[in-house]
């Protein structure tokens, strides 16, 4: 079908220049759309053979990992880790690099005849749609993670998860930018960035992680999530700040109030209309008579509300969110559930391969002279990051049964949350290699420390508990 269309465009083309007063057409765009037509059967080998990667590296080790009671979700990290840039290179990831090489496309020129001229352009075509569906799988994560929640319970949390966002960002951040200011030497603004990598978490992660142990309702997980998507959202502030920051030297305070009442409105507005608006959701879906209609319609709100999020410069993430806090409320949560999981199946592990895929830990090599002062500062980095997080279940009051430990690591892991402020600053020049590096491998350390340690903390106090209760057992004589 993909050929047809484009073999179609080409012909239409053909058709223009042969007719130059309707629609005149250079004979190099002609040959660039009959070069695109050749391609198309490539790319779409290539994406399916990504696929099957990904897949089959995610099982394996996501096998391996739950064996030695390790989440999931740590081995389609690591398998991305293994089939990524860092040692097979099996994934397509160019990023306009020239030279770059992948077992992928070796294979595709040994059994499909893809041709040398054409490899740049095949390998960014399958680099941008697996991409996208990594970006899918996020949304889709997020939307699922939405109904598995309790909006009731995220309200009255709500404060005590704000608290815990504002000192996860504060602390890191001031830590962070202070010490490579007085300690390491580092200029006020490249300070100021590396700070403010250390802020966001990673909402993706950890929601997974609470999901697998079966903790995403609890009143740990539900201050967690909620302490996470502020956290995305002063993430989202303070990347718009250092930025703009870096690139014109001054801070626009234009920019930082939009994004603070366009978030407002955004997730309180939305949750606010959903809740009016949902029984006529569920009407309009009971009046349907086509096949999949909950699942579609359900998946319309969603990415609508991705989109919209996405087009006011907030995340798609939070319109995800926000669609499926508002669909827990409705009859259909349950059915919903139930029919959303398998495509959660298919597209989330495609994320967490990805991210692993993209990160590249040759930076940890100590070998490499021109690691050694990166990972220095990267040790810096990892404490803070460790540290300034921890803090935040110390903030918890007045709820004496909350494994606060819980709440501290969940906010630990950065992920790609992490990556994008590095990317960002290494696209603005603003950052040293060794200072960019060291906030790789902070996002690394803490990404993948951060799962094992979630789950021990609430393996321990489950095993406390179920020994003072058996302590309070009536002894028999």
């Amino acid at each position: 079908m993909v050929d047809l269309l484009v073999w179609t465009t080409a012909f239409a083309s053909l058709t223009n220049l042969a007719n130059p007063p309707n629609a005149p057409l250079l004979a190099a765009e002609v040959a660039e759309a009959i070069e695109t037509a050749a391609e198309a059967p490539l790319v779409l080998s290539g994406v399916l053979i990504s696929l099957i990667v990904v897949y089959l590296a995610a099982k394996l080790v996501g096998e391996l990992c739950i064996r030695v009671n390790l989440p999931p979700v740590l081995g389609e990290l690591t398998a991305g880790v293994i089939v990524g840039i860092s040692a097979l290179n099996l994934l397509i990831f160019p990023d306009g690099q020239q030279g770059f090489h992948s077992l992928i496309l070796d294979l595709l020129q040994v059994t499909a005849g893809l041709e040398s001229q054409s490899v740049q352009s095949v390998a960014g075509s399958i680099s941008e749609v697996i991409s996208v569906l990594s970006e899918l799988g996020v949304i889709i994560l997020l939307f699922e993670i939405g109904l598995e929640s309790d909006l009731k319970e995220l309200i009255r949390v709500g404060p005590q998860a704000a608290i815990v966002a504002v000192v996860g960002v504060a602390v890191p951040f001031a830590l962070g930018t202070t010490g490579l200011i007085t300690i390491f030497g580092v200029a006020v603004v490249p300070a100021i960035f590396a700070g403010a990598a250390l802020t966001a978490t990673s909402i993706g992660i950890t929601a997974k992680v609470l999901a697998e142990i079966g903790q995403l309702s609890s009143k740990e997980g539900q201050i967690i999530i909620g302490a996470a998507v502020l956290d995305d959202i002063l993430g989202i502030i303070i990347l718009a700040v250092v930025a703009s920051l870096a690139k014109t030297g001054e801070i626009r305070i234009s920019n930082i109030l939009y994004l603070i009442v366009s978030a407002s409105v955004f997730l309180i507005g939305t949750i606010l209309v959903g809740r009016l608006l949902s029984p006529y959701f569920v009407a309009l879906v009971e009046g349907m008579q086509t096949r999949g209609q909950l699942l579609l319609a359900s998946l319309i709100f969603a990415f609508t509300l991705a989109y919209i999020g996405a087009a006011i410069h907030l995340e798609a993430i939070l319109g995800a969110f926000a669609a499926g806090l508002v669909l827990a409320e409705t009859e259909k949560r349950k059915e919903l559930e139930e029919q959303i999981a398998p495509i959660a199946d298919m597209l989330v592990p495609i994320f967490f391969v990805v991210v692993g895929a993209k990160t590249d830990v040759s930076v940890l090599n100590p070998i490499n002279p021109a690691n050694r002062e990166g990972l220095i500062i990267a040790l810096f980095l990892v404490v803070v990051a460790v540290l300034g997080k921890l803090v935040t279940g110390a903030t918890i009051s007045g709820e004496e049964s909350v494994n606060r430990w819980a709440i501290g690591i969940g906010m630990i892991p950065r992920g790609e949350v992490g990556l994008v402020f590095a990317g960002v600053g290494a696209a603005t020049g603003i950052l040293s290699n060794s200072l960019n590096a060291a906030i790789i491998v902070m996002v690394i350390l803490t990404t993948f420390l951060a799962p094992p340690l979630l789950r021990i903390v609430f393996q321990l106090a489950s095993d406390s508990e179920n020994s003072e209760n058996l302590e309070s057992l009536p002894k028999s004589e």
